[in-house]
């Protein structure tokens, strides 16, 4: 089998090497195994092998059996500016209970930042399965999702008025695909943290295995239009219930998205008045969403934040160069990256709303931080004077802080729209 001694003190397998397109099917069970044996549907497993990366998957093999996984989509992300950076989208992470702590996680972590690296994308980003185990390879939580189970008999929804030109119709989910999606390419560019959808990443979200549906509906779509345009859409299923005070259904809202707020409100206003329903859950959404500031009651709808898109700086320079900055930042990081040696040292950022350069320096540094801060805040939604009352970044420089932190922020909540 050709165990080999590593230096982190145990045995692992042979060093990770790229997947060849007749072992996915293997590569994948073992995938799914280390997720505890969940089984795909074959209408989601036929479009996760379609989608996959040949080339940028890795496994680790012990003889014939593949006991470590680990692939990355070609993702374009946008960031603070309105920018859309190629980030490597990392997924398909596992491995084999029968291999832990031998290296194995290690070492395809090290080869797939090494490929992003020569890949030329500044980023890598993934969505954490469990948290704690990607910080030691320098990721960090970078997006925070809403969720909500909103009351919609006690809590109800008060829009300003312009909502009346918008008209909703009713339409089959996959024969709207292509409508939805020329609204959310539109939407894009707005957020950062939003990913422009490779061909075929459309398909995912109209999957409606009757097997995941439980009791509910199948998927529904409404579409939303202002004259002759299509300016949004809302997908959602219906969940039926009853109590001995009436209807109680409830409306599992998957996805929403316009193109303007009177269309989001017309949208949202539908979803609160579906017939027969008493709750609204809500999913995923951006935590700066309008509707909890329209609600007459927030404690009806029970909100919670979760974490949901980590970020990995691969390359510091081209990353912060990347982006730009909401008021002018001149400044010197001291960066800690004993994962990536390549990014520790000296970088001075100087930018504005217009652009930024981010060069190896000799000058003396005004804040030291480790690459993780970096991609907590890179997005703008975790503020770097939030991170330095934790303990996570030093201020050298007095004042360096404060105009690091205003600068890296976002007038929009970064958001991931959906995982991979």
């Amino acid at each position: 089998m050709g165990l080999s001694t590593g230096n982190d003190g145990g045995t692992r397998t042979n060093e990770p090497r790229v997947l060849r397109r007749d072992e996915w099917d293997t590569w994948y069970g073992s995938l799914m195994r280390a997720f505890g044996g969940a089984v795909e549907t074959p209408e989601r497993l036929a479009l996760y092998r379609e989608l996959t990366r040949v080339d940028r998957s890795i496994g680790v093999w012990d003889g014939a059996e593949c006991v470590g996984s680990a692939g990355a989509f070609d993702f374009r992300m946008t960031v603070p500016g309105g920018a859309a950076v190629p980030a490597a989208g990392v997924t398909m992470v596992g491995v084999a209970a029968t291999h832990r702590r031998r290296g194995v996680l290690t070492s395809m972590m090290r080869r797939q930042l090494d490929d992003v690296r020569s890949w030329g994308e500044s980023l890598a980003v993934l969505t954490a399965s469990e948290p704690a185990i990607y910080g030691r390879f320098g990721y960090a939580a970078a997006t925070f999702h809403l969720n909500a189970d909103i009351d919609t008999v006690r809590a109800r929804l008060s829009v300003p008025a312009g909502t009346d030109d918008v008209r909703l119709r009713y339409a089959a989910p996959a024969e709207s695909l292509d409508a939805c999606e020329a609204v959310y390419a539109r939407l894009v560019p707005g957020r950062p943290g939003m990913l422009a959808r490779r061909p075929g990443w459309e398909r995912m979200g109209v999957l409606d295995p009757a097997g995941e549906r439980g009791d509910a509906s199948p998927l529904q779509c409404v579409l939303a239009r202002r004259g002759d345009e299509v300016t949004g859409y809302a997908r959602f299923r219906v969940r039926p219930g009853w109590s001995a005070e009436g209807p109680a259904g409830t409306v599992e809202l998957k996805a929403l998205a316009g193109l303007d707020p009177a269309t989001e409100e017309a949208l949202w206003r539908f979803l609160f008045d579906i017939d027969l329903t008493s709750t609204l859950a809500v999913r995923g959404r951006p935590v700066d969403e309008a509707w909890q500031y329209q609600v007459s009651d927030i404690r009806r709808c029970r909100p919670s934040l979760g974490d949901a898109l980590y970020v990995r700086l691969v390359d510091v320079g081209a990353a912060l160069a990347a982006r730009t900055y909401q008021t002018p930042v001149d400044v010197v990081f001291e960066v800690e990256d004993a994962f990536c040696p390549w990014n520790a040292g000296r970088w001075r950022l100087s930018g504005d709303a217009k652009g930024a350069s981010c060069e190896r320096t000799t000058d003396a540094a005004d804040l030291a931080l480790s690459v993780r801060e970096l991609g907590a805040a890179y997005l703008g939604g975790v503020s770097l004077a939030s991170l330095a009352a934790a303990g996570r970044v030093r201020e050298v420089r007095p004042g360096a802080l404060a105009e690091a932190s205003v600068g890296f922020g976002s007038d929009v909540a970064p958001w991931l729209p959906h995982g991979f």
